[in-house]
């Protein structure tokens, strides 16, 4: 393929994607450039109001949209089943659902830790469980990328989904070996802090401190993060598999992510 025509328009004509968290943020932006380039997209989230304002969006380009919380198993068959007979099997999966909130390890609450592993790891498993067997191997053919967060060293202060994110992106290269004989290419994701109605949830001077621990000195935008999941969802990335692919603007490589009070101090 020439790299000139990797976003030509109908790159993905005669393509069915699922995005789940396409409702908003990341996951909309996803669902927005995959519709413009032709796919055939089905969307999940666990608001239907999320998924009203999408529609608004994305009009006509939005193939189907369906409530579906990725934490019950069988939610996610229901969706998945009802996909492949509205649309036809589908050959990209985009597992972006996914949820957090600040907390350090000493405070998380069970319930809490509990419903991020649920959400962000169990979730995402199950999602591309059900797609893969039902949608992908009996065509021998899939793409699949799990949107995960900056994880590479750790994630003081996000202690659940540092595990949880730790496990997909695991899961990532563990299918990427397992499904490659069935043509089924796996990447993962990692955003730093990203422009979106994520972050609406974190306070401003975390938000600012993210920013400032960023070499680049400036947020992400969700169409970034688009452009790389379309690349890695298209045949230009045919021999692209389990790789995490950081998009933070080098937050992974530098500065302090956590601050450490001088013991010395504490005594």
């Amino acid at each position: 393929m020439n790299t000139a025509n990797i976003y030509r328009p109908g790159l993905f004509d005669g393509h069915v994607a699922i995005v789940t968290g396409g409702g908003s943020g990341i996951g909309l932006a996803i669902s927005r450039s995959l519709a413009e380039l032709g796919a055939k997209v089905a969307i999940c989230g666990r608001k239907q109001e999320r998924l009203d304002e999408a529609k608004k969006i994305l009009g006509a380009s939005l193939a189907f949209s369906s409530v579906c919380d990725i934490r019950e198993p069988e939610q996610i068959a229901v969706f998945v089943d009802s996909v492949k007979s509205a649309l036809g099997p589908a050959d990209i999966l985009v597992n972006n659902a996914g949820g957090q909130f600040p907390t350090t390890a000493e405070s998380v609450s069970l319930r809490g830790w509990e419903a991020v592993i649920r959400n962000n790891l169990n979730g995402t498993f199950f999602m591309t469980q059900s797609v893969a067997t039902k949608h992908m191997i009996p065509r021998q053919k899939g793409r699949i990328v799990n949107i995960i967060a900056n994880i590479a060293r750790g994630f003081p202060g996000m202690v659940h989904t540092g595990a949880a994110r730790a496990g997909v992106e695991n899961l990532t290269k563990t299918l990427a070996i397992e499904w490659a004989t069935h043509n089924i290419q796996v990447c993962a994701i990692a955003p730093g802090i990203i422009r979106s109605s994520g972050i609406d949830q974190y306070p401003p001077e975390l938000v600012a401190m993210s920013r400032a621990r960023t070499p680049a000195t400036r947020l992400g935008s969700v169409e970034e993060v688009a452009n790389l999941a379309v690349y890695l969802t298209s045949d230009a990335a045919s021999f692209v598999t389990g790789v995490t692919w950081y998009i933070d603007g080098g937050a992974h490589l530098w500065g302090d992510n956590w601050t450490i009070p001088d013991r010395a101090e504490q005594v």
